[in-house]
């Protein structure tokens, strides 16, 4: 079997290089992660005029060899190693012809490999735009590697891109550079020598980066890095000194062909670029504009989804009642009705917010405003351990936790993603406002406050800023346990603004909608089966036996048919095994005020928060649950049997209520971080944080007040 001809896909951030990607393989690509790490693999398939097909991988965005963040040691160790999976058989280097002197140090690293290049400037219509003329021939004669001008964003010039590349895998040895960039010396020369013995294969400019990066390199055994640390301290080798050496003797010999080949127009005036951060990143304004436009989209997420989100949940009740219709009663109807069709309403449910937000955040970072915001909060949040892109999850959080985890993927910090994948669920989603609605009425009056405030709405923006605050002090506390070798400091480069492409932006969604369905989808459709299993099974003959006492007490009591459906319903959960949990965990529980129906609507509750409020509306034979006041009227006739008190006095509605402030909001949410970090272990530690938090502080609110 042939091996497809792989090339990578390398360049600065905001070089334009996903653009690209979608323009050479558009649908058809996939995304993975690179091994042992979570790092996004973004891999397609190119079909080349002459009918060869090639596989094309997008490298994270990379400043040089010398990395700054998990992205770039990613790269570093893929072409570092000619025996690493992801090792290519050619690279295009896409760079920013507005900005080419700032996107050359990795190009001329990249020649020194060996391997076949071509270099693609990209935005040639921005650079028409400002008047910029750029010599091709005179680059490629001066850097040593063939030129082609391309726009990523309006496909110009990409098929002249696919002619070279056929060029170059007929004759891979004419795309190689045949003599080095980088003239190292003596000492450099020595160790890398004796360091590329150690990988087969690599060549001299492999075993200076391996005599470099041999302490964190993950393909070296500790017998390598042994030997190749006392062959660095026998040459007086110094890292920090040859790197800086080596990237100022890369700049002196490109930045002179650079300024030969390009020309541009002379303008005193400013661009629109400069013109609009003079506002957009302003230290007063700037800040102000950017919660403008989260809170634009926190409502479209909040507003625009609500309708399509409807319509996918009236759908799969219809679709179920087709099916319990249809099909003869029995267990595995109601399998399929309630635990396989209710499971993937569950799941697909959320795509209209996950759409919404990457559709926005999309056309942002499409525009390069993100850049911007991150640039502007990343000094605060770094204190908490944070990054500047971490306003987008946390803002973004206000709507719903699962599309504001996915979003922490622009974050290239693996320290401080985490975090901010960690700290997001503490921010109160929309699926609380039911809860909060039926719970702040037992612990704040609805009186008004200097004639214009209502104390039930205070509470309720007490409770988000409660969520924040909590938020931020768990950042830094994860900030002091987390260690990382990784730096955390924002090295990023403001790109210009521009329209956004449409092709890019849908593909963009796509990859994440997908992504969401199909990864997490896994994970929530099988909790949805083992919930209904839970609620609608128990012991054997404590079903049967609670149905036929609910009937008969409503036969005494004279009910109607809605209200016998509502004893039956509520005198089953409490046989079944969900009921069996909630009283089994009540003495765990009655610490907080809360006794095994409070314990059950916890358990369900895990499905998704506003569940609480209808197995609260199940558990005292309501009936419909969509009217949370309805159901805190049943909810405060409660008495205790022993005391006669009211069930929900102040004491336990506050404690459930901070109970709910920080506990972990649902298993959607578990199972994106699951996805998101590509192991249990973290969702694991977070549900244990969260939930040891959310107990102690409804603890001590109960034992406080009561």
């Amino acid at each position: 079997m042939t091996k497809t001809f792989t090339i990578a896909l390398l360049g600065n951030p905001n070089c334009g290089k996903s653009s690209l990607f979608n323009q050479l393989t558009g649908l058809r690509q996939k995304v993975g992660n690179f091994p042992g790490v979570t790092v996004d693999k973004k891999v397609g398939k190119l079909g080349l005029e002459n009918g060869q097909e090639v596989s094309i991988i997008d490298f994270p965005g990379t400043y040089s060899f010398y990395p700054t963040s998990i992205d770039e040691r990613i790269v570093v160790q893929s072409l570092s190693n000619p025996n690493d999976e992801n090792y290519p058989d050619a690279v295009v280097y896409v760079a920013d012809v507005t900005k080419l002197e700032k996107h050359l140090l990795l190009l001329t690293q990249l020649r020194d490999l060996g391997l076949p290049l071509v270099l693609a400037l990209n935005m040639a219509d921005v650079a028409e735009q400002q008047g910029l003329e750029v010599s091709t021939e005179l680059l490629r004669k001066r850097l040593g590697v063939p030129v082609v001008m391309l726009s990523g964003r309006t496909g110009a010039g990409v098929n002249d891109l696919k002619r070279l590349l056929e060029e170059m895998i007929a004759q891979p040895g004419a795309y190689a550079a045949s003599s080095p960039f980088f003239n190292m010396t003596r000492q450099e020369k020595a160790l890398a020598d004796a360091a590329k013995t150690i990988v087969p294969g690599a060549n001299t400019y492999q075993g200076l980066l391996i005599a470099h990066h041999y302490e964190w390199l993950p393909f070296l055994s500790e017998a390598q890095r042994a030997l190749l640390k006392d062959t660095s301290e026998e040459h007086g080798f110094v890292s920090l000194s040859s790197q800086v050496g080596e990237t100022m003797q890369r700049f002196d010999r490109f930045t002179p062909a650079v300024k030969a080949a390009l020309k541009a127009k002379e303008s005193g005036e400013k661009g629109i670029t400069e013109r609009l951060d003079t506002i957009l990143t302003h230290r007063f304004f700037g800040p102000l504009i950017f919660f403008g436009l989260m809170l634009l989209v926190f409502q479209a997420i909040f507003a625009w989804a609500g309708t399509p989100m409807e319509w996918i949940e009236t759908f799969f009740t219809f679709v179920g009642d087709q099916v319990r219709e249809t099909l003869p009663a029995g267990w595995y109807t109601d399998l399929l009705t309630d635990g396989i069709i209710a499971g993937l309403g569950g799941v697909l449910v959320f795509i209209p917010q996950i759409t919404i937000l990457f559709l926005l955040i999309a056309i942002l970072e499409e525009v390069g405003y993100m850049a911007r915001a991150a640039f502007m909060f990343d000094q605060v949040m770094q204190s908490f351990g944070l990054n500047g892109r971490s306003i987008v999850a946390l803002v973004s959080g206000g709507a719903c936790a699962i599309p504001a985890i996915m979003s922490t993927r622009t974050i290239g910090n693996w320290k401080e993603r985490l975090i901010t994948i960690l700290v997001t669920p503490f921010i109160s989603c929309s699926a609380r406002i039911p809860v909060y609605t039926v719970l702040v009425g037992f612990v704040v009056p609805p009186k008004t406050v200097l004639g214009i405030f209502n104390m039930q709405g205070l509470a309720f923006m007490g409770l988000y800023l409660l969520g924040i605050v909590s938020a931020l002090g768990a950042a830094y506390i994860f900030k002091l346990i987390l260690k990382t070798r990784e730096q955390s400091f924002l090295m990023l480069e403001l790109p210009e603004y521009r329209v956004p492409v449409a092709r890019n932006v849908g593909l963009t969604v796509w990859e994440k909608v997908q992504s969401f369905v199909v990864e997490a989808g896994k994970i929530i459709l099988g909790v949805s089966i083992v919930l209904w299993f839970l609620a609608s099974y128990g012991p054997p003959g404590e079903m049967v036996a609670a149905e036929t006492e609910a009937l008969s007490a409503a036969e005494q009591l004279q009910l109607d048919e809605t209200e016998t459906d509502n004893l039956v319903a509520s005198r089953k959960i409490e046989a079944s095994f969900a009921g069996h949990i909630g009283k089994a965990v009540e003495p765990v529980i009655r610490p907080l005020g809360y006794d095994w129906k409070i314990g059950i609507a916890l358990i369900t509750s895990f499905a998704a928060r506003e569940v609480f409020v209808g197995t609260m509306a199940t558990i005292y034979s309501i009936g419909s649950a969509d009217d949370e006041f309805t159901v805190r009227e049943r909810m405060a006739q409660e008495r205790n049997p022993l005391t006669g008190e009211p069930v929900y006095n102040m004491a336990t509605a506050l404690s459930l209520l901070l109970f709910y402030v920080f506990a972990m909001q649902c298993m959607s949410t578990v199972a994106v971080v699951k996805r998101e970090t590509k192991s249990w272990k973290w969702p694991a530690i977070q549900f244990a944080f969260m939930t040891g938090l959310a107990y102690l502080s409804g603890l001590l609110a109960y034992q406080l007040l009561s």
